[in-house]
């Protein structure tokens, strides 16, 4: 049975089984770990729209095409999105930010993730995602936030590294929100973070869903 974020006063853990759908793993993590996880499964991001659900299955036409059957794991939980603005980024916020490389020195987002101050610190990194070709997912701290005649930059740290991202205008901006299964209709808006499995099985604990006309961007 799947469990559902609460509107308010997200519970610490919870928010951490969804935010780990966009966060990949602690720089920190050991070598045995990391060989373990390519050894025994492989992560896999599922991105479309639900062509059904069931209580143990979800089908989703990818945005390569074709149809993804997802087995949900014991305990699994849904979550959403909101709509956000470049004002609601304040510094010390902590954000996972999709970027593509721009300039020297400096990047450009493609979607930002406004986490809750319980998750501040976790995946914290800058590393490969596969949203854009080579684009990179940074969880960081934002250290500033300016504008300037380029549009609006952000100067976001990381383990002591500073990284410089523009968010041009139109980019999505989102924060964790409220949803439940009853979210998971056919021709909703899917993010997946799947593991897969022998015989190239998918399946998960978390689920991110479009709700009120705002899609997962990550």
């Amino acid at each position: 049975m799947a469990r559902t974020l609460s509107k308010f006063g997200f519970p610490a853990a919870l928010l951490g089984a969804i935010a780990l759908v966009t966060l990949p793993l602690p720089a920190g993590a050991d070598t045995m770990t990391k060989q373990t996880a390519t050894t025994t499964s492989k992560r896999v991001n599922v991105r479309g729209t639900i062509e059904s659900v069931t209580d143990n299955s979800i089908v989703v036409k990818t945005r390569e095409g074709p149809d993804a059957t997802v087995t949900l794991s014991d305990g699994w939980v849904v979550g959403g999105v909101a709509k956000a603005s470049i004002n609601d980024i304040k510094q010390g916020d902590f954000v996972g930010i999709t970027n593509v490389p721009k300039s020297e020195g400096v990047s450009s987002a493609v979607e930002v993730v406004i986490f809750p101050a319980a998750l501040k610190g976790t995946g914290e990194g800058d590393r490969p995602w596969d949203l854009k070709p080579n684009s990179s997912m940074t969880n960081a701290t934002v250290a500033d936030a300016v504008k300037d005649v380029d549009g609006r930059t952000l100067t976001v740290v990381y383990h002591g590294t500073e990284k410089k991202i523009t968010v041009p205008d139109g980019t999505p901006i989102v924060t964790l929100a409220q949803a439940s299964k009853a979210d998971l209709k056919p021709g909703a808006t899917v993010f997946i973070s799947a593991e897969r499995g022998n015989g190239d099985s998918l399946s998960t604990k978390r689920i991110v869903v479009g709700t009120n006309g705002v899609v997962p961007p990550m």
